[in-house]
C-alpha cells in the first residue's frame, strides 16, 4: 500500500490573518496580511480567513486590493442578519453581496442559548428570513 494520498480529501483552512492579527499587541497593517496571504498561498494553503469585512479600515483595504494569489483562495468572514434588522437593511450583510472574494464564512447562533441569552431575541426570530 502507497503512502501517497491521492484522493485530494485534504483542504486547508488557514486563519492567521484573523485570529493571529487579535493577538495581545498584533498589529497587522494591509501591506503586512499581503505578505502574509503571499507566503502562506505559496505554502500551499487552500483557504484563508481574513477578518471581519467591514470591522475595521485595514481588513477593508485588504480586501478591495488585488492579492495575486494562484493557489489560495481568501475567505471573507461575517455574520448572519441581525435581529434588529431587515436582511435588506443590514450593512454588514450586504457587504458580502458587492465583495470580490472567492468564498465567505457566515456564522449565525444556533445555540438556543446564545440566541435567547448572549442576542437576547425569541428562537423564531432568529431563524426568520425577513
Amino acid at each position: 500500500m502507497s503512502d501517497q494520498r491521492t484522493d485530494n480529501l485534504t483542504i486547508f483552512f488557514d486563519t492567521t490573518l484573523s485570529d493571529g492579527g487579535q493577538t495581545r499587541s498584533a498589529d497587522l497593517s494591509a501591506a503586512d496580511k499581503q505578505f502574509i496571504a503571499l507566503a502562506l498561498n505559496d505554502f500551499g494553503i487552500d483557504y484563508l480567513k481574513d477578518g471581519w469585512l467591514g470591522a475595521n479600515p485595514t481588513d477593508d483595504m485588504f480586501f478591495s486590493k488585488d492579492k495575486k494569489l494562484k493557489n489560495a483562495k481568501l475567505v471573507a468572514f461575517g455574520m448572519t442578519r441581525r435581529s434588529e434588522r431587515l436582511v435588506e437593511n443590514n450593512p454588514g450583510l450586504n457587504a458580502f453581496l458587492d465583495l470580490q472574494t472567492d468564498a465567505t464564512c457566515l456564522v449565525s447562533k444556533t445555540w438556543y442559548f446564545h440566541v435567547t441569552t448572549a442576542s437576547n431575541i425569541e428562537l423564531d426570530v432568529n431563524t426568520a428570513n425577513r
